[in-house]
């Protein structure tokens, strides 16, 4: 497996980032075509289309969604263990989830130092990534 760094982390997955979402995409855009021009009594017909793909599309975010918050939630909970054995005392509560999903990567060196500096410049995640020198990597992310 190749190392693990601020340019190739991000997981996408062509199947469901890709095709999925193309499919959706046509399937609504049929459905509303099919609305556009059903007759009379198509209309329940193109209606039920309609609904079924945005349905399917709301499905489609929830299933991804509700995954990710339950991993966050996992992480912040790692990362403020990885926090207390490192500095000692509790990891202080102005960080952001989005803040500590990033430190995550961060390797136990320049964790701490990088947690504070996120807290001062009040860095996004994408900033906190960047600044990383020594990598950890997380090969379990959904």
């Amino acid at each position: 497996m190749a190392e693990q760094n601020f340019k190739n982390h991000a997981k996408s997955v062509r199947g469901f980032h890709g095709v999925l979402f193309l499919m959706l995409l046509s399937l609504l855009g049929g459905s509303i075509n099919f609305i556009a021009k059903a007759t009379p009594d198509q209309m329940y017909l193109a209606s039920l289309f309609c609904l079924l793909s945005v349905a399917l599309i709301l499905m489609t975010w929830y299933i991804r969604i509700f995954p990710l918050k339950a991993q966050d939630r996992a992480i912040r909970a790692e990362e403020r263990l990885r926090y207390y054995l490192l500095a000692k005392k509790p990891m202080p509560e102005a960080l952001r989830i989005s803040q500590i999903i990033a430190l995550r990567f961060a390797s136990d060196q320049e964790y701490l130092a990088l947690a504070q500096r996120a807290l001062e410049e009040n860095l996004s995640q994408k900033e906190i990534k960047a600044a990383i020198q020594n990598w950890k990597a997380d090969h379990y992310r959904v």
